[in-house]
């Protein structure tokens, strides 16, 4: 039975999971550094420091900056995301079971992804404001202050991801709700609230962590996180007789680090 499973299953599968990541499964992937194909249990970011410019003299020697540099290793991990679907199932709604199971696969990899980078960005030690209250105004200040004087460039690369308490929160400050909502075709997610306010992007994630009542919201710079990839999305599919099923397996193989803690900041928001 196995060498009589249709391979336009099988590949037809594979490509709804694949698109289904690509389109639905990370919402952070964007908003950082990244490196793909990477051959290897680690890969290395680099860190780069300040440069200092200065003057020379008239057929002098050109000054060197002595830019520090500092490598920062990321080690990627396996993750694995698998389901059975029926072969009676199958042959009654192919498509959309196959719809079903690879959207589901593609999700749970995708919060993974995201996962993985979240917990970089919770690395970061710098904070604006207290846990007191929730996102208002002034720590939202607090914070691009933080931000503006860390040096960090306002360069269109800064994004900030908020749980969706805060994302409330920020709709009630005429500043931010007041003004139109990013255009979907100016994002590279779909479906999904975005908007640009002090330069940088806003979006409400559901998974920031939440400890004793109080959500941490992270506003940073696409240079301070990175992610790794070694191996994307794969799907393998394989006929179990003793089930009477196919075992579909969506794997991959990833890694986030924290690049540079000055170019994050965290905002503790008390949730009621």
């Amino acid at each position: 039975m196995s060498l009589s499973i249709p391979q336009s299953f099988i590949k037809n599968f594979e490509a709804l999971v694949h698109v289904s990541y690509q389109q639905m499964g990370s919402k952070l992937r964007p908003t950082v550094r990244t490196k793909d194909n990477v051959v290897g249990v680690s890969t290395t970011f680099q860190r780069v420091g300040k440069g200092t410019a200065s003057t020379k003299a008239r057929h002098g020697k050109v000054p060197v900056m002595n830019v520090e540099h500092a490598p920062v290793e990321c080690v990627l991990q396996d993750f694995y995301a698998g389901d059975w679907i029926d072969k009676l199932d199958e042959l009654k709604t192919n498509i959309d079971e196959q719809q079903v199971v690879a959207k589901a696969g593609a999700y749970a990899l995708g919060r993974k992804t995201d996962e993985l980078i979240i917990e970089q960005l919770a690395r970061a030690t710098k904070a604006a404001g207290s846990d007191d209250d929730g996102l208002t105004k002034a720590k939202v200040l607090g914070a691009f202050e933080s931000l503006g004087e860390a040096d960090v460039p306002d360069d269109g690369q800064r994004f900030a991801v908020v749980g969706w308490k805060q994302w409330s929160e920020l709709l009630n400050i005429p500043e931010f709700g007041s003004a139109d909502y990013v255009g979907d075709d100016q994002l590279p997610w779909k479906g999904t609230q975005a908007k640009r306010w002090l330069g940088t992007l806003w979006l409400p994630h559901v998974a920031l962590p939440l400890e004793a009542g109080v959500r941490a919201c992270f506003w940073y710079h696409k240079t301070a996180v990175a992610h790794a990839s070694g191996s994307d999305v794969q799907t393998d599919i394989t006929w179990h007789g003793d089930r009477a099923a196919h075992f579909v397996n969506n794997m991959m193989s990833q890694g986030a680090c924290l690049i540079d803690p000055d170019g994050v900041v965290r905002m503790p928001c008390r949730e009621a």
